[in-house]
């Protein structure tokens, strides 16, 4: 059900559309995200004590490992209520995880002395940085990842369509040498796959390394224990994240950083697909498929706007507006630490949403458009002229003088027919009688150079 009185549009308008990003991005999944990498530390911590035989506060640690790894494999944010309603006491977010925990382990009739080992050598920004990373590698694996697929599969499927299909190019929006409409698409099918694979790559890093990155509190605590292994391990084997050995309080946020960059250059390349797909409706290139109870217009009835191509373009827009910002911000805190990453970071729901929103509607697009060879062959029937390119190319391949100046004061700024083209070849007396019968063969249709193979190349790519 919409909410009418929600401040932003993605938990609103367009909540039915997003409604699947906040199991990872509300406040909620944090608070659930948060507790996670709370138990599992906490799990982390006595698997190393049982190891090395360290029980200096608890009489059975087997059986308290035990219930702390079936309490880590929970759900909570259906807790976050009740995280809330501690927050609303102690003024501070993750405390209030910590406290909600300790009323959990009593409420599970956990060992008592166990409590005093939850957020063990922690600062807030240890818990934070990893809730967040598991946030953004959950969403990337779950959510991203096919979403950026099932682009690129919608831009398969028209390339394969019209690979061979000719196109009046234009470049500075004139008439320009032909291409093939599938090559076109080709290019940003390309561009966008490479983007998708980056993403993938991508490392997420983490850090559970002390109030100012020194394992100050873990090292006087437990001096015999090699506290960054024993971090690296949790970073990298437990939560699947990659880990910052060397940090200030906060985790530097350069991976997130170029993740925002990612997203930002994903988001402008689509911004170029929409406008192109836009513009190429616009002339009938692409015809649009019509439902029977949507109205284009209040007041035209006949009209069959592109709109899903100019919502995506919009919310791209914004996507890339925050991106930016993030990519911009984020790496940057005064000394060991300061808080304006924090309020920065809670936006990630916000950026990601539109981005959300825009591929979705970019997908819904691509879906409804048709391909009209018949309006792309008729509009290079009217463009004779850009044959000039060939005809000036095989003249300079015979070492003819001025070839270039010959063309130019033919047909620069003219729509030359068909005729005036095959009388301009057949009075090239110095062309080889084989060359000009191959020149009076072409035509601007037949005149798309490699587009096909290269738009089957591009297709095969993976």
């Amino acid at each position: 059900m919409e909410n009418y009185f929600a401040l932003s549009p993605i938990d609103g308008r367009y909540e039915k559309t997003t409604s699947r990003l906040k199991n990872f991005l509300s406040e909620a999944s944090l608070i659930h995200y948060r507790l996670k990498v709370e138990l599992l530390w906490l799990e982390h911590l006595l698997e190393a004590m049982i190891e090395k035989n360290v029980e200096p506060v608890l009489e059975n640690l087997k059986n308290s490992l035990l219930q702390i790894s079936i309490l880590s494999q929970k759900d909570y944010r259906s807790f976050a209520r009740s995280v809330k309603e501690i927050e609303k006491k102690t003024n501070h977010d993750v405390k209030a995880c910590e406290y909600f925990l300790q009323e959990l382990f009593d409420k599970n009739n956990l060992d008592p002395k166990l409590k005093s080992l939850i957020h063990f050598a922690c600062t807030s920004e240890d818990i934070n940085n990893l809730a967040y990373g598991l946030m953004l590698k959950d969403l990337r694996q779950e959510i991203l990842l096919d979403l950026e697929k099932d682009v690129e599969s919608a831009l398969a499927h028209i390339c394969q369509e019209t690979k061979g299909m000719p196109l009046l190019s234009r470049t500075h929006g004139q008439a320009a040498t032909p291409t093939t409409l599938g090559k076109e698409i080709a290019i940003f099918l390309y561009r966008l796959k490479k983007q998708r694979q980056e993403l993938e790559a991508l490392p997420i890093y983490g850090k559970i390394n002390g109030a100012v990155g020194n394992y100050n509190a873990h090292q006087f605590t437990f001096p015999e224990t090699n506290w960054p292994l024993l971090c690296k391990n949790f970073i990298e084997k437990k939560l699947g994240l990659n880990w910052n050995p060397y940090t200030t309080q906060i985790e530097s946020h350069d991976g997130l950083a170029k993740l925002c960059q990612n997203i930002s250059l994903t988001s402008t390349i689509s911004i170029g697909l929409c406008q192109d797909l836009w513009s190429y409706i616009s002339v009938n290139i692409f015809g649009q498929k019509t439902v029977a109870q949507e109205v284009g217009s209040s007041t035209m009835p006949h009209k069959v706007n592109p709109i899903d191509f100019e919502n995506a373009e919009g919310n791209f827009g914004l996507a890339r507006s925050l991106a930016n910002h993030m990519a911009d911000k984020l790496p940057i805190s005064r000394k060991q630490r300061d808080l304006s990453d924090s309020t920065v970071q809670r936006s990630l729901g916000t950026l990601f949403g539109h981005y959300y929103l825009a591929k979705s509607a970019l997908l819904k697009g691509l879906k409804k458009i048709t391909p009209r060879e018949d309006v792309t062959r008729e509009e290079l029937e009217n463009h004779w002229e850009v044959l000039a390119e060939p005809i000036q190319m095989i003249l300079r391949r015979y070492g003819i003088d001025n070839a270039y100046e010959k063309l130019k004061e033919y047909s620069r700024g003219k729509a030359l027919s068909k005729e005036e083209i095959k009388i301009f070849v057949e009075n090239l007396n110095e062309l080889p009688q084989f060359e000009k019968k191959r020149l009076l063969e072409l035509t601007p249709g037949t005149y798309t150079g490699l587009a096909e193979k290269l738009t089957k190349e591009i297709l095969s790519l993976r």
